[in-house]
């Protein structure tokens, strides 16, 4: 069997992989990831003082007041992970998150491109392939099975 034909073969087989398959962990990681630094940004129910210093020092952005996108990010770092993880309003809550890591890669850490690369990614993929069936989009009727 010649390579290419082969390889024909095992591409038709994978493409017959369903979305699921791919859109879940595409959730669920990045998820992870933001939610962990949300938790970082809190003491309890209340946001913890060194958040206030990052954001008026390390994390300062040109346009949006420190204490404004302090609030922001933290409510942002803990709501829109959650619904990723449910599949709730997918699409909406991935361009949310993606909008957080263009603004970290510009404005906080330009370095830091692989990581925000590999986030950007996966929210991408979310954005334009929705959150699959095993999602309460698709529970509810919000999202159509492709």
């Amino acid at each position: 069997m010649r390579p290419v034909t082969l390889l024909a073969r095992v591409n038709a087989r994978l493409s017959r992989l369903p979305w699921d398959t791919a859109a879940l962990p595409l959730r669920l990681f990045p998820a992870a990831v933001f939610f962990a630094s949300g938790r970082t940004k809190v003491d309890g129910w209340r946001i913890a003082d060194s958040t206030w210093f990052l954001f008026q020092h390390e994390y300062a952005l040109p346009l949006i007041p420190s204490d404004w996108a302090a609030v922001a990010a933290t409510l942002a770092e803990h709501l829109l992970p959650v619904l990723l993880v449910l599949g709730l309003a997918t699409r909406l809550s991935a361009l949310g998150l993606l909008a957080m890591t263009a603004v970290i890669q510009i404005f906080v850490y330009p370095e830091a491109w692989q990581t925000h690369g590999l986030w950007a990614a996966c929210l991408i993929a979310l954005v334009i392939g929705g959150p699959g069936r095993l999602s309460l989009d698709r529970r509810i009727g919000a999202e159509r099975l492709r």
